[in-house]
């Protein structure tokens, strides 16, 4: 039989509170957890129906009811359904989405390297462009599919639509309702958070609920940090580092050798560019500005530092840098840094 609308919701509101309070639910804690703004009588009826159809069950007597196995399977289909009519209706977006960056790659590459190219040319400087990069990763929906009795495969998409697949051995064989259990209470308490968010709070009241299944939570767990805190090399290109030969003060051997040696090799880089992304999101201001010992590198101490933050939308960032001596024109490259930020931006939202 095919639950009404009323039916279900009240159904959905005694899975999810239980879910999060792992206590049985009564009629007085649904009227106030629903908009249905139904009296506690006719809730207390509706959920005498659901227990006749085998959708609830009620543990003791007097007790609230918690959700059966054939509750969580309707809820879970359901909530599955609505997922798949939203990626049908991305699909066809995510896929031209991937042609479009597949097929663009070089030539993003080739402009970004160009930039840095003019820009090192246009001020006599040394210079820096880091690749976008997506910021504060969220995690959109997990789905953890029975491949063998003892093998799992955890799919884990996060927002933009990034798709990471991961296999998970387990120990002991398990079931399919209980992968179902477990993918509605992973989604109920992960769904929208970042790496930072998801707290010992969170991952002990997991582990409490999943019982005998704690270790198969933990690997999940354990997978969404590594997908979340992965990120794609970052790809940093450096130009005019010659010019740095051009003033007295930097051109000192050693000096000159190590910061030369800094911009070749561009693991030292990522602090910076970490930093300035870091800095110009907390400050909301595109341009940072690091003179000497404000600047995190310890080779670029007799620097001033000039960087930008460009944003492509969807929490795609990167940042272009300026490398030169303290007495450097920072009004030209303040300017010259605003109006290549906005060529750039605008350069990628025709692609």
């Amino acid at each position: 039989m095919e639950l009404d609308e009323r039916k279900f919701k009240i159904l959905q509101a005694i899975i999810r509170n239980y879910l999060e309070t792992g206590e049985p639910v009564g009629s007085r804690t649904i009227s106030k957890y629903t908009d249905l703004n139904l009296s506690s009588a006719t809730i207390r009826n509706e959920m005498a129906d659901l227990e006749e159809l085998g959708y609830i069950v009620q543990p003791h007597t007097s007790a609230g009811r918690i959700p059966s196995d054939k509750g969580y399977r309707l809820y879970v289909d359901h909530m599955m359904k609505e997922k798949a009519e939203e990626l049908e209706g991305k699909e066809k977006e995510v896929n031209d989405m991937k042609e479009f960056l597949i097929e663009k790659v070089d030539r993003v590459e080739e402009l970004l390297q160009n930039v840095a190219k003019v820009l090192a040319a246009n001020t006599n400087y040394a210079t820096m462009i880091s690749s976008p990069q997506l910021n504060k990763n969220k995690l959109k929906f997990i789905q953890l599919t029975l491949v063998e009795p003892t093998r799992i495969l955890a799919v884990i998409v996060l927002d933009g639509n990034i798709i990471r697949n991961r296999m998970i051995e387990i120990p002991e064989p398990i079931d399919e309702e209980t992968i179902l259990k477990l993918n509605l209470l992973l989604n109920t308490s992960l769904n929208g958070l970042t790496l930072d968010e998801i707290s010992l709070t969170i991952v002990s009241m997991l582990k409490n609920q999943a019982g005998e299944y704690t270790g198969l939570v933990n690997s999940v767990i354990d997978a969404i940090a590594e997908v979340i805190s992965s990120e794609d090399d970052l790809k940093i290109y450096t130009s005019g580092a010659t010019n740095i030969f051009k003033y007295p003060e930097l051109s000192d051997s050693t000096k000159a050798s190590e910061l030369i040696s800094t911009l070749e090799e561009k693991q030292l880089l990522n602090n910076l560019i970490t930093s300035s992304l870091d800095e110009g999101e907390e400050k909301g201001t595109g341009i940072q500005v690091y003179i000497g010992n404000e600047t995190p590198i310890n080779t670029m101490k007799d620097c001033s530092v000039v960087t930008a933050t460009y944003e492509l939308g969807d929490g795609m960032k990167g940042a272009i840098g300026i490398i030169g001596p303290k007495r450097m024109d920072y009004e030209k490259v303040v300017e010259s840094l605003k109006t290549l930020k906005s060529q750039l931006d605008s350069v990628y939202k025709k692609k």
